[in-house]
């Protein structure tokens, strides 16, 4: 089953990428990468604590050369951070090299999941319309992703049984 490419998460924050991410990487004996882990491990510091004392054009750059260093190696399940996909350079270098898969959500669902977290420093500040403001501008972006999955109604282990499908046919 091994098609040496890599299987990347893409998705608004809350979006289960990372819980996603670790069950469908076990299920296909894959390592999992979550790059947002991996630049908290680099900076020694939390993102929201990066956003604060260096901005966010600081983790921009961070997040651009771990994410293009990341995409490179072979049968890895990769959750890119939220804004990730966002950067032109992130998403070519994911759609060039892997397989990138957007856990979609209804709206309602994602602002009921970001809306009081401490972990997310863009949301932090915003009023629920300009939070669904973001996630529509994004959703445009995440849509150029090779496959789409509506998660809604559908379990985890539902989801990662999607995801494995369409890479065993890809």
């Amino acid at each position: 089953m091994k098609l040496n490419k890599s299987l990347v998460l893409v998705g608004m924050m809350g979006s289960g990428k990372s819980s996603i991410g670790k069950y469908l990487s076990k299920k296909l004996e894959f390592e999992f990468i979550d790059t947002d882990n991996k630049i908290e491990e680099i900076e020694k510091k939390t993102i929201s604590e990066i956003f604060k004392k260096n901005g966010e054009k600081h983790f921009r750059n961070i997040e651009e050369e771990i994410s293009l260093k990341f995409l490179k190696l072979k049968n890895k399940v990769i959750s890119l951070g939220g804004g990730g996909y966002i950067n032109p350079n992130i998403r070519k270098h994911a759609l060039q090299k892997c397989i990138t898969i957007w856990l979609h959500w209804k709206n309602e669902t994602l602002l009921s999941r970001i809306k009081n977290s401490k972990k997310r420093p863009l949301a932090m500040k915003l009023s629920n319309l300009d939070l669904l403001k973001l996630i529509n501008k994004r959703s445009a972006v995440y849509n150029l992703s090779d496959y789409k999955i509506h998660c809604d109604k559908l379990n985890k282990k539902q989801i990662v049984e999607k995801i494995i499908k369409i890479y065993e046919n890809s």
